[in-house]
């Protein structure tokens, strides 16, 4: 008995040609555009060379698990605060309000007076470990490094946390969304109907 020949499968329709699967990998600049329609919030991570104070921008902040209280931040390789953190042990995350804007450029690298060499004029205090918290954020974390993975051009560092404090009030947060500040004009609320993974 003869089989029937087998048939080609039809190319998906994102194929240009039946047969040849699209290239891997997209440039730098697409990726960057997709990323930017995913709104985050902005922190100022900081951690203490000797007894001075030291911070950086960074939106890539997330919980990663409740029990143990573990939360990773992603930093770029190329920042100077990845060795800082190291060589303390511990760092904490700072989650700016709406009107930080200018604490945020400044910790990002622009162009500021005071500027960044001089931890951008922020007010602060030492927090649990001796870590700076910023007087004027809505909200900070104070870790001690767990583990530090290497990922692409980011290293990933997972921080217990061990200490939190809230501001006062109920400011809202300051959102990054398509490379400029978000502000919040007008909020509604609406009961979750199931839990999101974190």
């Amino acid at each position: 008995m003869r089989l029937p020949r087998a048939s080609h499968a039809a190319a998906p329709p994102s194929d240009p040609r039946p047969g040849v699967l699209p290239p891997e990998g997209v440039e730098p600049d697409d990726l960057r555009r997709a990323l930017g329609r995913f709104a985050t919030g902005v922190t100022v991570v900081t951690s203490l060379e000797t007894d001075r104070p030291r911070g950086v921008t960074v939106s890539a902040f997330m919980s990663v698990s409740l029990d143990p209280p573990l939360v990773l931040v992603a930093l770029d390789q190329a920042r100077t605060l990845g060795p800082v953190i190291r060589a303390t042990g511990a760092y904490a995350v700072n989650i700016l309000g709406e009107d930080d804007a200018a604490l945020s450029d400044c910790f990002a690298g622009a162009p500021s007076e005071p500027g960044r060499d001089v931890f951008c004029g922020a007010a602060w205090r030492p927090g649990a470990l001796g870590m700076p918290i910023l007087e004027r954020a809505i909200a900070s974390l104070v870790c001690r490094l767990e583990d530090v993975v290497p990922v692409g051009d980011h290293h990933f560092l997972v921080g217990r946390v061990i200490a939190v404090s809230t501001g006062h009030g109920h400011a809202s947060p300051l959102l990054y969304y398509r490379r400029r500040y978000l502000r919040i004009e007008r909020a509604t609320t609406t009961p979750l109907e199931g839990l999101a993974d974190h």
